[in-house]
């Protein structure tokens, strides 16, 4: 079972407060002075995010507010596929509320971009990106900003480790049937991305397999993490390594499985709408999102850090160490509307 013991939650929070305030001290470089100076004058940012939790997400405002003083961050955080119906219905009543928008979803900015609906801009801050992330979009009407890891969970109380699944493949296993928990793609573009690479690497009658095994389905990727907490179900399918290790770390008995094929990624971007609001503060977001103070804010709550410059969460394997599975951004656009229709047909739901 994986533990945080006493010392490396005191290091981890000694860690994340220095690093936090080093940051928030930390000169400016010229862009992001000169973007500062714009933004005071709109003095608020609207962000629509459905790459963090809850938590994350406000953890990663407070440390924006930090950094600008008299810039707010409103942190409008929901499930992708909810945050893209949100970004949908503000076109279709023709008012624009949203800044910056952050998906797990690829295949959303392809959307977008297509519809001229995204701004170019390329943050100084990307160049000091993990290289998988420095580029994105070849025309920097998007830049990755988010680095999701999704993988199997189980409740160590329920199921051994030595019993537990160890690939994707063994979820299919009619033993486990009534004991698995998943979310759902209509809801979280990160399931969608994962169903998607699921059905490509174990085929095309993956979902109805899946199905077959009646597992309990919520919404976000973040619902099997409480179906395990509660016994409600023993093994989350599908479940972010950085959710699932707050929750151990807070007491709960879960342990993360990296299956034997690999872990899916979601290498999500950011971008700036064509009608933002507030263009300037809009601007100043991509630096941060793409500077060491985010992945040092979202750090303390076992995130993935999207930076060399800023070491990964405490229990995680280290990225260099991991297989990582993801379809393209293009693959995702055609393939996840695919996937989410077929899934409502198989599961009724």
């Amino acid at each position: 079972m994986f533990l945080i013991n006493r010392r490396e939650m005191l290091a981890l929070a000694a860690w994340s407060v220095a690093a936090s305030r080093a940051w928030a001290d930390a000169p400016m470089h010229a862009q992001e002075r000169e973007l500062y100076e714009a933004a005071k004058r709109e003095g608020e940012i609207t962000w629509y995010s459905g790459q963090y939790n809850a938590d994350s997400a406000e953890a990663a405002g407070r440390a924006f507010n930090a950094r600008y003083p008299g810039v707010r961050c409103n942190v409008v955080r929901s499930t992708s596929q909810v945050a893209f119906q949100r970004l949908s219905q503000d076109q279709r009543a023709g008012v624009a509320q949203c800044d910056v928008f952050s998906s797990t979803n690829g295949g959303h900015y392809i959307q977008l971009k297509r519809q001229n609906r995204l701004t170019q801009f390329r943050p100084v801050n990307a160049d000091g990106l993990l290289p998988i992330l420095r580029i994105a979009d070849p025309d920097n009407y998007f830049q990755s900003s988010f680095l999701g890891v999704f993988l199997i969970g189980h409740n160590t109380t329920m199921v051994s480790e030595a019993d537990a699944p160890r690939s994707w493949a063994d979820i299919l296993d009619p033993k486990w049937r009534n004991k698995l928990a998943v979310g759902h793609p209509g809801f979280s573009g990160a399931i969608g991305v994962w169903a998607l690479q699921m059905r490509t690497m174990l085929g095309p009658d993956f979902l109805r397999r899946l199905e077959a095994n009646k597992p309990q389905v919520g919404r976000s990727s973040i619902d099997p993490v409480t179906m395990m907490n509660a016994g409600e179900r023993p093994i989350g399918v599908a479940v972010s390594a950085n959710s699932t290790l707050l929750a151990a770390s807070r007491g709960n008995p879960l342990r993360l499985i990296y299956p034997s094929e690999g872990v899916v990624a979601a290498i999500s971007p950011s971008a700036i709408l064509a009608n933002a609001p507030h263009p300037n503060a809009a601007k100043l977001f991509m630096e941060f999102q793409t500077g060491p103070g985010l992945s040092a804010a979202v750090r303390e709550i076992f995130n993935e850090s999207i930076r060399p410059d800023v070491p990964p969460p405490v229990g995680s394997r280290p990225l260099s160490e991991t297989t990582m599975l993801a379809p393209s951004l293009e693959e995702a656009e055609r393939g996840v509307p695919e996937v989410r229709e077929q899934w409502r047909d198989i599961f009724g739901i």
